[in-house]
């Protein structure tokens, strides 16, 4: 039994119809019930959904052979997996973002305020600028409209929070989609089932391109 994460929500419900149109469907995730974990013996697979930020620890740990996570999970945590495929879904990018009229003269510390720390601290580093992480959980943006940062390092979709919160992206940081990702002791023993589904789905990403 191949054991698969998926995210909950609407990326979670792409990645199942590429797993579907691969030929392990599960007809019974489709059913309007709050069951969490789905199987189809016949075709020897188990799906379950779990919080998006959580597929990777599952995979890690090895309660799931593979699944799906965003590039800013692994990124931020760098999970012990293998990254098998951009599945080119979820695009988004990881900014800076920061007041309209904010220039940064490098004179004093950076305040930046992120629930990606170790993504923001890598970036930092990388070019030189000596910054003070705060780190939230909620809304960032209103950190630097309320002087907490200068600066905000989060996840850019379309821009449309920034701009009505006056505030613009000022440098991107690296592109964010969704990764399949596997448990490596998984690759080993199953390896011949995963390497199926990675070639079947990286077909239907390429036609999509």
């Amino acid at each position: 039994m191949l054991n698969v994460a998926l995210p909950k929500g609407r990326l979670g419900e792409k990645v199942y119809a590429m797993f579907e149109s691969a030929g392990y469907e599960c007809p019974s995730i489709k059913e309007n019930n709050r069951k969490l974990i789905f199987e189809n013996p016949d075709k020897q697979v188990r799906y379950f959904w779990v919080k998006p930020s959580d597929v990777a620890i599952y995979v890690e740990r090895g309660a799931a052979d593979i699944g799906v996570a965003g590039k800013d999970i692994l990124l931020e945590y760098s999970p012990d997996v293998y990254e098998l495929l951009d599945l080119n879904l979820g695009k988004c990018r990881m900014a800076v973002a920061a007041p309209v009229d904010f220039e940064d003269d490098g004179q004093k510390t950076l305040k930046v305020a992120t629930k990606f720390t170790n993504i923001a601290a890598k970036y930092y580093a990388s070019i030189g600028r000596e910054i003070d992480i705060i780190k939230l959980n909620g809304s960032i943006e209103i950190a630097p409209i309320l002087k907490l940062s200068d600066v905000i390092v989060d996840i850019v979709e379309t821009g449309t929070t920034l701009k009505e919160n006056n505030l613009e992206v000022k440098s991107t940081i690296v592109p964010i989609s969704a990764r399949l990702i596997s448990n490596k002791s998984s690759f080993k023993f199953k390896g011949t089932d995963i390497e199926k589904i990675v070639e079947s789905i990286k077909n239907q990403v390429n036609n999509n391109d």
